[in-house]
């Protein structure tokens, strides 16, 4: 397993001191279950490494945004990071702090700036100019400064998936390295924004610190070129996207790489400036698997198939990224394996989750999907009118339920049909 908090004990896949086969039992599937312990140590390692530096972490919440999830944080002291007033109500209903909390997002509508500048945000993330006359409209309108860093895109290749790069020139994130100085007096012209900081980020499951340094030399002599047009940077926001090893990748530790990143901002004469950090994937990724039991074993003239009933609803990075996420077996069985693809029964051929893969298994047997905790159920759907999975959270020899389960009821509720 990825993370020491799932291991396996006389064959039985454990998520810290409970049985994988009692969870699925006792709560059904498919299950998110989650791990408290290897939340908390994601965290300390990030904050650990921030101690006695002008660094803090903003938990990117768009990474997993269960209630419980972002509680485990925010009583660790955690900030966050938000894309929209949907995550901003699920923070403080967390117990995170509008204070400690950056507005990000490339398409923030006028009433979700207006909710945040109520609330007290942090720092508004800002990725265009139109951005910027609609922010200084809405603070004016209110009476109040929103605080605001812009998000420079440094065309800086992150070496990831096309779809989770973030920082070149043809993604729609930021403002253009080549713009930034202008943008940036253009905004401290605007009388209702305060400008505090600078922010990047270029990308996700990142798995070398190059990247990330590459872009720091680029924004720092960005932050020079604007002081010396009179303007006063106060933080930079490195952002997130620290990949984690879902097959045989080798990201560095978190640790190594916030202490990487600092030493450089430190070297390069920027040392007293705040640094903000906003992982998600790296916190959560591993600290979470999803159960699913084996419905059919199909075999095929091409390929066989172990049919079960989790689906693309309920993961959809393979369907989306061609993501990998190993696939173990909750109880493993003496016996010889079998190369299947690992597939759901919602009505798609792209509907897969694990390809080619040896397992050996009956109908009726659990499998594990491992490294699901981040973008996992919180890019689930109600598609072919599933019931999303239910959450659970795990404490040591406890399991708590953190989300239920949905009902087929609930998902037409909001529905009506004509009248005659």
């Amino acid at each position: 397993m990825s993370d020491s908090a799932f291991h396996y004990v006389d064959g039985v896949l454990h998520a810290e001191g409970v049985s994988a086969a009692s969870l699925a039992q006792q709560f059904g599937t498919p299950l998110y279950v989650y791990s408290r312990d290897a939340l908390t140590r994601a965290y300390r390692a990030y904050a650990d490494a921030c101690a006695g530096r002008p660094a803090v972490v903003h938990v990117a919440v768009k990474a997993n945004s269960n209630l419980a999830v972002l509680n485990v944080f925010a009583r660790m002291g955690a900030g966050f990071d938000i894309v929209s007033s949907g995550e901003l109500a699920r923070v403080l209903a967390a117990g995170g702090k509008a204070e400690n909390t950056v507005f990000s997002g490339v398409g923030k509508s006028a009433a979700e700036m207006r909710e945040a500048l109520e609330a007290g945000v942090k720092c508004f993330n800002v990725e265009s100019i139109p951005e910027l006359h609609a922010l200084n409209e809405v603070a004016k309108s209110l009476g109040k400064r929103a605080p605001v860093s812009l998000r420079v895109n440094p065309d800086v290749d992150a070496k990831t998936h096309p779809y989770i790069s973030t920082g070149l020139k043809s993604n729609k994130f930021g403002v253009a390295f080549s713009d930034a100085r202008a943008t940036y007096r253009e905004a401290h012209a605007m009388p209702n924004l305060d400008v505090v900081g600078i922010d990047c980020h270029i990308g996700s499951q990142i798995t070398e610190i190059s990247p990330y340094l590459d872009a720091l030399d680029k924004l720092l002599e960005l932050v020079e070129q604007i002081e010396a047009d009179g303007m006063s940077i106060r933080h930079v926001d490195v952002g997130g996207g620290l990949g984690i090893t879902y097959d045989d990748e080798t990201p560095p530790d978190i640790g190594d790489f916030v202490r990487a990143l600092l030493a450089h901002i430190q070297k390069r004469g920027h040392g007293q400036r705040e640094v903000y950090f906003e992982p998600g994937r790296s916190l959560v990724g591993n600290a979470g698997v999803l159960l699913t039991r084996v419905e059919y074993l199909k075999p095929g003239e091409v390929k066989s198939f172990a049919i079960v009933d989790a689906a693309m609803n309920d993961l959809a990075r393979p369907a989306m990224y061609e993501a990998f996420h190993r696939i173990v077996p909750v109880v493993k069985r003496d016996a010889p394996a079998h190369r299947y693809d690992v597939v759901g029964p919602v009505c798609e051929s792209g509907d897969w989750l694990g390809r080619d893969r040896d397992l050996a298994v009956e109908p009726g047997d659990l499998l594990a999907i491992c490294s699901a905790g981040a973008y996992g159920f919180v890019m689930s759907s109600n598609y072919n009118t599933r019931p999303r999975a239910a959450e659970i959270m795990v404490d040591g020899e406890r399991a708590r339920l953190v989300r239920q389960r949905e009902e087929v009821r609930q998902l037409f509720a909001g529905e009506s049909i004509l009248p005659d």
